[in-house]
């Protein structure tokens, strides 16, 4: 039986949303929603009844050493039992943070966990749809595919990359296809032309896939990083809730996202080793301010007010919102 561990990455820089995202306290953090911060709503939107759905185990949380408390207390604060948290001395993208997470999942061989491994900045507004295409892929997963999830695209959306599809996997909803290829955040015409045909779906940078079939991929097209990886886990010290991976190996590292190092080779190589879950669930990055707007509640006049707000202005885009509302 092969449990899904969910593999949360919270090591976002702090990049946009400024300024109230920022170095010290990156959007992950933030309570967009009403109810939950970003974090804690990636935790919550797994769970049935307030607790992990069976065949679940407790998630991994990877994160920057300078955020362990934030992530910490975040975490408790939803009540749910959560696995170890590891620490990256310094980022190194994607790739290299599910690895480590993957070695940890392994524990030395002893298991082959499904892992699932989600950004902790994203929001998705029905839970229950994400939850039935998870479902999906995971009998990809159990094929030995590396799944991945595309977002069907309800705008010519030039802001995020696009995974081509290939060869249907299953007729269902959710549809599952063969990744055909990645393509590159393109222009508007091209975006365009990308929705009308139907055979693209935005990248959602989510994915899941067996924690072995995910190793023998990093030695199959980084085997450098695989071994700083491998070297960065066995010499991680334990620090109370916290598993700190080795500064010197993990510094040394290459950096590179799970697009670059695996996805696009493998999907050029052997094709039939994907797989691509059609995701309708309201997904978005949050990734602007105008993103930000779209997903939110409204009032009549077009605004988003939340926290201890008095506007007298005309109907504009305009989001106010206060850091801890």
């Amino acid at each position: 039986m092969h449990s899904i561990v969910p593999v949360i990455l919270a090591g976002g820089g702090g990049t946009r949303l400024w300024p109230l995202s920022r170095g010290h306290y990156p959007k992950q953090f933030l309570k967009v929603e009403e109810d939950a911060t970003l974090l804690q709503g990636t935790l919550l939107r797994l769970t049935e009844q307030n607790r992990w759905p069976d065949g679940f185990g407790p998630p991994l949380i990877v994160c920057n050493e300078e955020h362990r408390f934030l992530v910490g207390e975040q975490a408790r604060q939803t009540g749910l039992p959560v696995g170890q948290i590891l620490l990256e001395p310094l980022g190194r993208n994607t790739a290299p943070a599910l690895t480590c997470a993957a070695l940890v999942a392994c524990d030395g061989g002893k298991a082959d966990p499904l892992l699932l491994m989600m950004p902790a900045d994203h929001l998705i507004s029905d839970p229950a749809e994400f939850r039935a295409a998870i479902a999906v892929g995971a009998q990809l997963a159990l094929e030995g595919r590396v799944v991945t999830f595309g977002v069907v695209p309800t705008t010519p959306e030039t802001g995020y990359g696009y995974i081509q599809v290939g060869e249907t996997l299953t007729g269902s909803t959710p549809q599952a296809h063969l990744v055909q290829a990645f393509r590159e955040k393109p222009d508007a015409s091209t975006a365009e032309r990308y929705v009308a045909d139907g055979g693209f779906r935005w990248n959602s940078g989510i994915f899941l896939m067996r924690a072995q079939v995910w190793l023998d991929a990093m030695t199959e097209f980084q085997p450098a990083m695989l071994a700083a990886c491998r070297e960065a886990v066995a010499e991680a010290r334990t620090d109370g809730e916290f598993l700190r991976l080795a500064r010197a190996a993990f510094e040394a590292c290459p950096s590179n996202s799970i697009d670059y190092a695996i996805m696009e080779p493998l999907a050029a190589a052997a094709p039939q080793r994907t797989g691509v879950v059609s995701l309708d669930a309201g997904w978005s990055d949050v990734g602007s301010w105008s993103s930000l707007w779209e997903v939110s509640a409204r009032g009549d006049d077009g605004n988003v007010l939340r926290g201890d707000v008095c506007a007298s202005i005309p109907r504009t885009a305009w989001f106010l919102l206060r850091a801890g509302s």
